[in-house]
């Protein structure tokens, strides 16, 4: 991935601060991504690409404020707003806020910043942990001349001489599960996004290796930079020396056409003679037994002039929200195999949105702890240190809603 130069822009699209890393790109050639970037803003659908002659043009906007990569040579668009992404992450762990103001109150900065950002068009380190142990807020300039061992080290994601009196570490295996389901109970969309969050509190350099259960095909695999691939790649084992504290191991995806939904929602809606409306609805959670939901929310759409809302439920309790056209139905806790009811009755006065409720899903929210729905499972995660000391894992699963829906008729 090569760029040739990077602008940050105004909400009126006059530049606050660029860095041209290459040369092969006049300056002004900005004005034109401003020009076509007008041009299309009254487009129903914008891409975040735009090219011109021999530039392509990148660009992420960012509250009041646009960043726009430029290049002349073919590269990863992808790569190139990952990057983007991971600029604004590292601003904001400098400015808690990227906008206008301020970039301009810290223009020495972030010239800085995006001098070690990039080197001749070539990525470099966005790791805000390594950038602040010589880019500090306080100065506004690098303390030292002399970079810090994280820079210059193999391992540039962790420091040297790190110490805890106990030794532990955290995986969270998280799976985040969308569904859209039609109003006769057909899968319509499906899919899993995992992600294993880690959590390490290590001494010294230590190495971890992690084995997953086979039983799985992932897809759209991302692992952090820790991450020793050609292990992976050979015989699926995750071998790594792991940066100090939080961090994201790992992502993938899963596509899953014929996944059985963690919760079945059935919905009847009766209307009398355009003077009342009445819900019968009935969730039903699939998954095993043993496993428990927790903080279940179910999201009923009605029309946006019912009043009188009267309910009553099997489990948990109801509320109506007039201000987001809906009711809420929460279970505190449901087990699987269980199946439970909710009766909604409402005033309708008006014939006039009769149909608004019938247009929005029905949404549900839950979190099941020690579950995943893929069944992926960590087989081993083993701690190796030089000198020997005594390490706990501990590992947990936890499965959620992402977008969540069902149709009702």
């Amino acid at each position: 991935m090569y760029l040739s130069a990077i602008f940050i822009l105004d909400s009126n699209g006059k530049v606050l601060i660029f860095r041209n890393y290459r040369g092969d790109i006049e300056t002004n050639a900005i004005d034109r991504f401003w020009q076509l970037f007008t041009e299309r803003e009254d487009e129903s659908s914008l891409t975040p690409i735009i090219q011109n002659d021999d530039i392509t043009f990148i660009y992420l906007k960012c509250n009041n404020i646009f960043l726009v990569a430029m290049t002349k040579i073919n590269t990863n668009s992808t790569l190139v707003l990952s990057f983007l992404f991971k600029i604004t992450n590292v601003f904001c762990e400098y400015f808690k806020k990227l906008e206008e103001e301020s970039v301009r109150d810290n223009f020495v900065i972030i010239y800085e910043l995006l001098d070690e950002f990039i080197d001749f068009g070539l990525p470099q380190t966005t790791d805000s942990k390594i950038l602040q142990e010589y880019i500090t807020q306080k100065s506004h300039t690098i303390s030292e001349t002399k970079l810090p061992p994280a820079v210059t080290n193999a391992v540039s994601w962790r420091g040297e001489n790190i110490k805890y009196k106990i030794n532990e570490v955290f995986m969270d295996a998280i799976e985040s599960v969308n569904v859209l389901v039609s109003s006769s109970g057909n899968v319509m969309r499906s899919e899993i996004v995992g992600q294993l969050k880690m959590r390490v509190y290590l001494s010294g350099m230590p190495e971890l290796r992690l084995g997953l259960n086979d039983k799985i095909q992932l897809e759209d695999v991302k692992f952090h930079q820790c991450v020793r691939l050609s292990r992976y790649e050979n015989d699926r084992s995750i071998s790594f020396i792991p940066p100090d504290g939080e961090f994201e191991l790992m992502s993938y995806r899963l596509s899953t056409p014929q996944i059985r939904p963690l919760f079945q929602i059935e919905a009847k809606i009766e209307r009398f003679s355009h003077s009342r409306v009445e819900y019968l609805v009935k969730a039903k959670s699939q998954f095993r037994k043993q496993s428990t939901a927790h903080d279940v929310e179910i999201i009923v759409p009605v029309a946006s002039d019912v009043d009188g809302a009267k309910f009553k439920t099997s489990n948990g309790y109801c509320k109506y929200i007039p201000e987001k056209n809906c009711f809420v139905w929460r279970v505190k806790s449901f087990p699987g195999g269980k199946e439970y009811l909710i009766r909604a009755h409402f005033n309708l006065p008006s014939v006039e949105s009769e149909e608004v409720d019938a247009k929005r899903p029905i949404q549900i929210k839950f979190e099941i702890p020690y579950f995943t729905t893929s069944g992926l499972q960590v087989k081993f995660l083993k701690i190796i240190e030089k000198s020997g000391y005594a390490a706990t894992p501990w590992v947990r699963y936890l499965s959620k809603n992402g977008d969540y829906e069902f149709r009702t008729s």
